[in-house]
């Protein structure tokens, strides 16, 4: 049999055969897949971010105050630096009268003092650059890139960054930009998971910046006004004059607290009301229902009655405010509060008669003495008759000198001056034993008995002055005890000062009048026959002033209607120096 040759034995050093082109197919397959999938992931990444953007500015909720947008701009650094991958974001605003561009908090990546401290003028760093060109920058190594050497790059631990514009863009009716501001800009820096930015995060921080720089600027355009409203608002309801404005319908769009108070309007929500329903006093009502119908400003005196305030009297005025096209759109009342100017008023007339009285009464008996005197041509009445004609007169010349010395003293106390006084030792308990016996010669319905102890220690003071406060208590005691009865005066030490009191058995002073007593022209006349009484109404007026210049007090102690009263006096032993 014929041998067959064997197949040559494989050498060692022959190589497998290569990967077949299928294979090298499918790997090259696998890999793109894995290519497509991860551009697919970051396609999507990018639609969500611009889907995130988008949806973050289309609808800027109504931020009405400071504390709702510190809460907005919280919101929009988080998913500012979300969608342009950075660790830190902050807003700055250009202060212009500083020249400085500051945080606008709350910042996201940094604390409250990195905030406060983070300031950069307008003329300096990244920051300044960007505000002033109004365009973008961005950087990969904060720490040596000589633009950023004033942004305080250090101290904010920044890395990389990028800076964009806050625009304000205004556009006209057919939407062209007809002007632009820049009020600062946006930074965001130090970018996750790279080095530093790119031209697509740059691209996508200016349009977030855009966003952003509207809604920081309606915000505070709408905050600003908010605050300036409710400036007005406090301002409307504070003032003192009442306030009622109604439109040309009649309907009411504005009332202030005092008009309220005024008409005994309750606190409900009264605006759109006709005016009719709610102001049922029939002045108020008339006043506002003159001005629709007649469509002209009004002024006239009204007299409204309240359980509050009694009865006060009011100038009421009404006030046209006019449209563009001159037609009335709404109607201002206001009410002024002058009881107390009318009543001064009456006082002052009062005032006037009173001392026309006063003064007459003295200078009637004066004059009749002496044109008595002066007839007497044959010595009719003896010698004791004449002296007793030159007391009376001598007397009246007195009653006079003091009504014309407590007039002169009130016109330089109403002037604001200073009463001067005469200081000199006064010993009290002569004095007032003589100012008792000068009161008693006026009357003989009453006893004026001065209990006064002679061991009373004496003040300095201006014993003029001091005899016109007693004079004016006790005086007063007898004209307010038409029916008689004791006055008597008393003192005593009370370390520092003396304490010096007036009572009498007389009709005593009501409730309502002992807050007013001491006012100038005021007169107690309840019940009283207004000419048996007799008084100016500024005895007690000047009372209290003269007792303050010695450096002490003058008080209603005790009243009862019908029994009397009691009023104190308290004199420093040595007053306070002139202007003290």
């Amino acid at each position: 049999m014929a041998d067959h040759p064997r197949p040559p034995e494989p050498r060692q050093t022959d190589l497998p055969p290569g990967p077949s082109d299928a294979d090298v197919i499918r790997r090259e397959r696998d890999r793109l897949q894995l290519v497509v999938a991860d551009l697919s992931r970051k396609i999507k990444s990018l639609e969500e971010q611009l889907e995130t953007a988008t949806t973050m500015t289309e609808v800027t909720p109504v931020i009405a105050s400071r504390p709702e947008l510190r809460k907005t701009l919280s919101s929009l650094v988080r998913r500012v630096a979300m969608i342009v991958q950075g660790e830190k974001c902050a807003i700055m605003l250009y202060n212009p009268e500083t020249g400085v561009l500051e945080v606008l908090p709350p910042a996201m990546g940094l604390t409250e003092d990195q905030a406060k401290a983070f300031k950069v003028r307008a003329t300096e760093g990244v920051t300044g650059q960007v505000f002033r060109e109004r365009r973008s920058l961005r950087y990969d190594d904060a720490a040596r890139d000589p633009r950023t050497i004033k942004d305080n790059v250090a101290f904010l631990h920044v890395r990389s960054g990028v800076t964009a514009p806050l625009i304000i863009k205004r556009r006209d009716e057919d939407e062209h930009v007809v002007d632009e501001q820049c009020i600062g800009v946006i930074h965001v820096f130090n970018k996750r998971g790279a080095p530093g930015f790119n031209d697509d995060d740059m691209r996508l921080l200016e349009m977030l910046a855009t966003q952003a720089a509207a809604v920081i600027s309606n915000a505070q355009l709408y905050i600003k006004i908010q605050e300036e409203k409710e400036q007005l608002e406090a301002t409307f309801q504070s003032i003192q004059s009442g306030v009622i404005v109604i439109n040309r319908a009649g309907k009411i769009s504005l009332v202030n607290a005092a008009a309220r108070q005024i008409c005994g309007v309750s606190e409900a929500d009264v605006a759109g009301k006709p005016y009719a329903e709610v102001f049922t006093d029939g002045e108020v009502a008339r006043l506002l229902g003159d001005a629709v119908r007649h469509d002209e400003e009004l002024a006239r005196e009204i007299t409204l009655v309240t359980p509050a305030r009694g009865e006060r009297i009011y100038q009421a005025q009404t006030t046209l405010i006019r449209g563009e096209n001159g037609s009335t759109q709404n109607i201002v009342a206001i009410l002024n509060d002058i009881s107390d100017i009318r009543n001064v008023e009456r006082m002052k007339t009062a005032f006037v008669s009173t001392v026309s009285h006063e003064l007459r009464t003295p200078l009637t008996s004066i004059k009749g003495f002496i044109s008595t005197l002066l007839e007497d041509q044959e010595e009719y009445y003896d010698k004791d008759t004449r002296i007793e004609f030159y007391q009376i007169i001598d007397e009246e010349c007195d009653r006079l000198t003091r009504l014309i010395s407590d007039l002169l003293n009130i016109s330089r106390i109403e002037a604001g001056r200073a009463l001067e006084l005469v200081l000199s030792e006064v010993n009290l308990y002569e004095l007032c034993v003589r100012v008792c016996n000068a009161q008693q010669s006026y009357t003989t319905k009453h006893q004026v008995v001065c209990a006064v102890p002679p061991d009373l220690p004496p003040i300095i003071g201006d014993q003029d002055k001091i005899d016109q406060i007693l004079t004016n208590l006790v005086g007063n005691a007898i004209k307010y005890s038409p029916d008689g009865g004791t006055v008597t005066v008393d003192g005593r030490d009370d370390g520092d000062s003396v304490l010096l009191s007036v009572q009498d058995e007389g009709l005593g002073i009501a409730e309502h009048h002992r807050d007013k007593i001491w006012e100038r022209f005021h007169r107690v006349d309840d019940n009283v026959d207004s000419q048996a009484v007799s008084g100016t109404g500024i005895g007690l007026y000047l009372v209290k002033h003269l007792a303050e210049a010695h450096g002490g007090d003058v008080w209603l102690d005790w009243s009862e209607v019908g029994v009397g009263s009691r009023f104190m006096v308290r004199l420093a032993k040595v007053p306070p120096k002139q202007g003290e």
